[in-house]
């Protein structure tokens, strides 16, 4: 099994199928905008208009299961993303990415893959506030925050995840390295 046995719904409510994506590197984040990571929208951005000539590809998932900080219609999550942060990557509908009414995409990417573990001033906030969620997410690949990010290499392997506290130059230089 591999990313492109996956369909997600795009905001339209069609069916996208990610083998439409194969040959590209595949960025994968679960979003929100009322979060205190949600600047990384334009860091984000950012990196998209430099790579996507390069077969980046960044697709955004928002997710109102951290905090309910993704309120709002997809429409309205849209419209926010694209007039505070310019983005013009994919942007989905808004899915779950743990528990039972999470998406087949996100099971397959959490069963996959272990907690990379926080760093920074950020995660000396966050371990506490996710240790209450959660007291053992040291050892489940669950999802702990908002902007939790996946690497998908070309052929459609898992290669990285990024916690959110995790800087975006260290996954800018990992997608670099697999671009």
């Amino acid at each position: 099994m591999d990313i492109y046995d996956f369909k997600i719904k795009a905001q339209d409510g069609s069916e996208v199928a990610l083998s439409d994506y194969k040959g590209k590197v595949l960025l994968i984040v679960n979003t929100a905008t009322g979060c205190g990571f949600t600047p990384q929208y334009g860091e984000l951005q950012d990196l998209y208009e430099l790579h996507q000539k390069d077969g980046l590809e960044i697709l955004d998932f928002p997710c109102n299961q951290f905090g309910e900080q993704a309120p709002g219609s997809d429409e309205k999550i849209h419209s926010f993303c694209t007039g505070r942060f310019g983005i013009t990557f994919p942007q989905f509908a808004k899915i779950d990415v743990n528990g039972e009414n999470a998406i087949p995409l996100y099971k397959y990417l959490t069963e996959s893959t272990a907690f990379a573990g926080f760093s920074g001033p950020m995660g000396l906030i966050l371990k506490p506030i996710v240790k209450k969620m959660d007291s053992d997410y040291k050892n489940n690949g669950k999802i702990k925050w908002n902007f939790t990010k996946f690497l998908i290499d070309r052929s459609g392997q898992i290669v990285a995840r990024f916690e959110p506290t995790e800087s975006l130059d260290k996954v800018k230089a990992k997608v670099e390295e697999v671009l």
